[in-house]
């Protein structure tokens, strides 16, 4: 028989504790053996009990659960699903956990944390079945001892020169989809600050709630040299610009005579999310065909798998992030499985592949895999 996954809650809150511990015990697969009411006590929880995932809340007495987060990150790295608050603030916390290296997290609501989070359980339990199977880095540790990082950022942070200078012109038609979902967020953040300024529009879609696309988005405008910002229902979408899809809406493309524009709207849930890779990808085979670039980078299951293969039948060009730089192998897995990829790479040479590509035109031969 399998062993179960074992859990640590890490939260302030007791009745929090109470009740995830209680939405764990349930499952037939996972066991919480323990719960600490803040770091310090957890730290020697976790060197005691060993557990498979902790779930750690962002605010903590005694020491915050982002400088816990990178201590933990750099020294003993392990599977960690945040539970955050749904406001901006925390929104701006868990970009920065993810950054850390955390796995995922959980918006949990301000008020009526009781019932919210008995409506949030099998996302919960979801998550913590991901946590426990996916890939751990260590983080860079800095000199002083202290994660690279775990500081507070700069508010304007230096943007990365690109992998290479310019691209020139390039024709409008051209645009690249990017699907993701856990681990996603920093997949994104590598290949986006290794693009030019000058960059065909980019769409994005990453599965995410309401309330933290906007500070995703806002983050990497801050590295990247294109603009970046959440899509807007209607608008043209430019070249040197990345459109990121608004939490809990879709995301896809139209034509507008020459010209792409987004759509954003509130259709039901593709593949049990929303937003929905399969929704991008599949308007981005129907209208741009062969001037499209397809990347499917980490995460968890096969959104998007389909809609990749539609892409490459209309002429697409697409690369999948390889199993050993994925945080989870999911939804890459399934787009090579449905023979959706041109290339599978490891995500620090995905960035550099799609320059060549766009530099290369489209009279270039498609080498197919």
């Amino acid at each position: 028989m399998k062993p179960k996954i074992r859990v640590i809650v890490v939260d302030d809150s007791a009745l929090v504790r109470s009740l995830l511990a209680e939405i764990i015990n349930r499952q037939h697969d996972m066991e919480c053996i323990g719960t600490a009411n803040d770091p310090l006590i957890a730290r020697e929880m976790i060197r005691e009990l060993n557990p498979d995932v902790i779930t750690l809340d962002v605010e903590m007495p005694r020491m915050d659960g982002i400088d816990f987060l990178g201590r933990l990150m750099s020294l003993r790295p392990m599977p960690v699903l945040m539970i955050s608050t749904l406001t901006e603030r925390g929104a701006e916390v868990t970009m920065r956990a993810l950054e850390l290296g955390a796995i995922d997290f959980v918006a949990k609501p301000r008020v009526g944390v009781a019932n919210g989070l008995q409506e949030l359980a099998s996302q919960i339990v979801d998550k913590i079945r991901v946590a426990a199977v996916a890939q751990v880095r260590r983080l860079a540790v800095a000199p002083s001892g202290v994660a690279a990082g775990a500081a507070s950022r700069p508010a304007a942070a230096a943007r990365p020169a690109p992998v290479s200078g310019l691209l020139g012109r390039i024709s409008t038609e051209k645009i690249i989809a990017i699907g993701a979902s856990t681990g996603g967020t920093e997949a994104i953040r590598e290949v986006l600050t290794h693009l030019p300024a000058d960059c065909p529009a980019i769409v994005i879609t990453q599965h995410m709630p309401p309330g933290f696309t906007t500070s995703f988005a806002a983050r990497l405008n801050s590295l990247c040299q294109m603009t970046v910002k959440e899509a807007v229902h209607g608008e043209r979408l430019l070249p040197g610009h990345a459109y990121i899809a608004p939490g809990g809406k879709h995301f896809s493309i139209a034509r507008s005579g020459a010209n792409y524009v987004a759509v954003v709207d509130d259709a039901p849930p593709v593949n049990r999310h929303k937003p929905s890779v399969e929704v991008l990808f599949k308007s981005v085979a129907a209208h741009a065909g062969r001037n499209a670039y397809g990347i499917m980078l980490t995460g968890m299951g096969a959104d998007g798998a389909t809609a990749m293969r539609e892409m490459r039948n209309a002429g697409s060009y697409n690369l999948v992030q390889d199993e050993a730089s994925c945080i989870v192998f999911g939804m890459p897995r399934e787009a090579i499985a449905h023979g959706a990829a041109d290339e599978v790479l490891p995500l620090p040479q995905i960035a550099q592949a799609l320059l060549g590509r766009l530099r290369g035109g489209s009279d270039q031969v498609h080498h197919r895999i």
